[in-house]
């Protein structure tokens, strides 16, 4: 893993579009550094840090096409190549802190171009994902991935109150404005949760109605804090 010294806990948190990762991702920086210990937050795309994350920005404001112009394989290769960009300071943030928290990460990329596919194909691209980011670039896997699991409906329309973004005009971008795709992607991410031990679902909704952020947050923070020796439950 390009010799880095990884002395950090890895914390990705995931979900479609709108379902609040920003958000709990700071909430979950400021609780673990108030527990005392040094935390770092990364989020991907890096939009306006990276050749890549400028790229990303671009097909997402359909500047390549739509959204099923360009085979999944090739989108997936400008989210990789963002992170490969910023693995020195992903380094960095890993040898330095005692936790790392990332607002999506690899895992993204597999659920978004995955979703755009079926069957042995997917598979055969989720494989492929896998293997170019942590296999070649040898980016280290997280020890826990938090899945906040919200309804489709219910994200967009959290979309729709976001403010401006740096890297598009658009109230929703190609991804945030697909709905039947968008739900493509949060099967997928509960597949790739119910394979893997590392994951964990974070339910956003109960009765139908949107969970408060702060129960949301505390139940983030109780499954972070398994892997924190001596944190407060």
């Amino acid at each position: 893993m390009w010799g880095w010294l990884v002395v950090a806990v890895l914390i990705d948190i995931e979900g479609v579009d709108g379902a609040g990762k920003g958000t709990q991702s700071r909430r979950l920086v400021e609780r673990i550094r108030a527990s005392g210990r040094s935390c770092a937050l990364v989020g991907f795309p890096r939009y306006d840090a990276t050749w890549f994350g400028r790229a990303v920005g671009r097909f997402l404001n359909g500047a390549f096409g739509q959204l099923d112009d360009v085979h999944p394989f090739l989108v997936s290769l400008l989210f990789a190549g963002d992170r490969f960009e910023s693995r020195e300071e992903l380094a960095r943030a890993l040898a330095t802190h005692d936790v790392v928290v990332l607002d999506r990460y690899v895992a993204s990329n597999k659920a978004h171009q995955g979703a755009k596919a079926s069957g042995p194909e997917r598979l055969e691209l989720v494989a492929a994902i896998d293997h170019l980011e942590h296999g070649l670039y040898g980016l280290p896997r997280p020890d826990r991935v938090i899945l906040l699991d919200l309804a489709v409906s219910t994200a967009q329309e959290l979309v729709g109150r976001k403010a401006a973004r740096s890297y598009t005009e658009k109230a929703a971008d190609l991804q945030e404005a697909d709905g039947p795709y968008l739900e493509k992607v949060a099967s997928l991410y509960r597949e790739l949760a119910a394979g893997d031990a590392s994951w964990r679902v974070v339910g956003c909704e109960q009765a139908g109605a949107l969970r408060d952020i702060e129960c949301i947050g505390d139940e983030i923070w109780r499954l972070a804090s398994e892997l924190l020796p001596g944190a407060a439950s």
